[in-house]
């Protein structure tokens, strides 16, 4: 598939500078591009890999003036006018005719919306109800008495324990554990005795959750991801823990059980979270932050975690400690 540069612009509601009947057929990032491709450039960091690329056009923002490649569209967001080009040069998506692979094991209570699809070695239990146009990927297993919503995807190699209810347009990547037991354990005579973990995982509408994410099932209740949440890769959630709407858990976050996470909030990768704390709406955490106590709203970094402005000085004071040392010791000779 080619496109003109004239097309481009008009399909993204851009202003064309330069060739509009220049061919392009593809896109790539400023460092890949090769002549015949589109690429785009949006933050002045970026501006001397842009001067370097060999893409023949690139979308850039509207006040954008310098004369780098043969055709610049000046768009109000490039980033997002790339993405819409790169959608049209994309193959078709994967598509699941519906349908019962004939490895699949499925009970006899099923109960099936519309155009469901299951694949090939997958185990969907008894008590399991499926909504219209969800599809179940090969080796996956639907634990009995859950539900999935219509619209939803449950990619290859996950499994979903008992009795967890999965909303509408959920999508569960590969490798991901839902509904396994929370970590629950008491001192006794002789070793430790197991805490039963008899409540469920409910997760809402439109959450997307990464590969080998897993996310325990509640001592009693729910462990509760709520509408919109959007978790990374390898993010560990204990028992109880509940996600306020559209938060963002990055990739390798541990998250201790019963915490409490309100709307809206964003948490860097790698950072870990001590049980029974409480994070209100729209608070931003740091990457590789460890939190110890409840947070009200800010930014916060570091460990333990504080405010971002008082973190990053207390790093430029440890990173200046040796001149400080070095002085000292000049001082002390001179006593």
């Amino acid at each position: 598939m080619t496109f003109t540069a004239g097309e481009l612009a008009e399909m993204c509601g851009g202003e064309l500078r330069g060739d509009s009947g220049l061919t392009i057929t593809g896109a790539a990032s400023l460092a890949e591009a090769t002549p015949g491709e589109i690429t785009f450039y949006g933050n002045a960091r970026y501006l001397g890999a842009f001067r370097k690329t060999r893409a023949s056009a690139a979308f850039v923002p509207e006040d954008f003036d310098e004369k780098i490649v043969g055709a610049q569209i000046r768009v109000a967001n490039p980033s997002k006018a790339f993405e819409q080009v790169v959608l049209r040069f994309a193959p078709q998506p994967i598509s699941f005719s519906p349908g019962i692979h004939p490895s699949a094991v499925v009970a006899p209570s099923v109960s099936f919306g519309k155009e469901v699809f299951v694949g090939a070695c997958a185990v969907v239990e008894s008590g399991v109800a499926i909504g219209d146009g969800a599809r179940i990927g090969a080796n996956s297993y639907i634990g009995h008495e859950s539900t999935i919503g219509a619209g939803s995807l449950i990619y290859p190699n996950v499994t979903i324990r008992e009795r967890t209810r999965i909303g509408e347009r959920v999508i569960i990547h590969g490798g991901t554990v839902i509904g396994s037991d929370g970590f629950g354990f008491e001192m006794a005579a002789g070793g430790h005795t197991k805490v039963p973990q008899i409540g469920i995982v409910q997760i809402d509408n439109d959450v997307e959750i990464g590969a080998n994410t897993t996310i325990d099932r509640a001592r009693f209740g729910r462990t509760w991801i709520q509408e919109g949440v959007k978790i990374d890769n390898l993010v560990q959630i204990a028992h109880n823990v509940v996600i306020g709407k559209h938060s963002i858990i990055v990739a390798q976050v541990g998250i201790a059980g019963s915490v409490r996470i309100g709307s809206g909030v964003v948490i860097g990768g790698q950072a870990g979270i001590i049980g029974h704390i409480e994070i209100d709406d729209g608070t931003m955490i740091g990457a590789q932050t460890g939190v110890s106590k409840s947070l009200h709203g800010g930014t916060w970094w570091a460990t333990p975690a504080e405010p971002l402005k008082d973190a990053m000085e207390h790093l430029a004071w440890v990173r200046r400690l040796g001149k400080l040392f070095a002085r000292v010791k000049a001082l002390e000779k001179k006593l």
